[in-house]
């Protein structure tokens, strides 16, 4: 039997609430990518080049620590992983998230919350984080959250 999970990282809490929906659509155990400094407001401050979101995502290779590393990947075959989109691609949490872990031989099927981009280049920067016989596929963006009904849409497609 596939056992799925769905693991997600919410500054804001937007895409918190797709998660939790999307893992009672697909029947999948919920786990939330939690960082060791929770993001204030004036760090999610996009327009201020010095917040520290906007620090982040300036330099790729910068790595936010995560509370813990108890995700258990190895008991799943899926992995429904989400985010919201910043500066056009997936903050650099989830590539901690990706490399605190073994993926190899999972599927992981994205989705994301976003204020106005689409997923830009984010399963190219992604991919240098997990072993080359890891599957990513770009899957949607879940915004205005969605219902069960159409979460068992997105399920069904991928």
């Amino acid at each position: 039997m596939v056992k799925n999970l769905v693991a997600y990282f919410s500054a804001s809490g937007v895409t918190a609430e797709v998660a939790k929906n999307l893992a009672k659509a697909a029947g999948a155990d919920l786990y939330e990518i939690k960082p060791v400094e929770p993001y204030t407001d004036a760090d999610l401050n996009w327009m201020d080049r010095n917040s520290r979101s906007s620090v982040e995502m300036r330099d790729k290779s910068f790595r936010p620590e995560i509370e813990d590393s108890d995700a258990h990947i190895e008991k799943y075959d899926t992995i429904y992983l989400g985010f919201p989109i910043w500066w056009y691609v997936a903050p650099t949490i989830i590539n901690t998230f990706l490399e605190n872990y073994d993926f190899s031989n999972k599927k992981i099927i994205l989705f994301a919350t976003s204020g106005g981009s689409g997923f830009g280049g984010t399963v190219e920067n992604l991919r240098p984080s997990v072993s080359d016989n890891t599957k990513i596929i770009e899957g949607e963006l879940l915004n205005h959250n969605p219902s069960i009904e159409k979460l068992k849409d997105f399920v069904q497609k991928y």
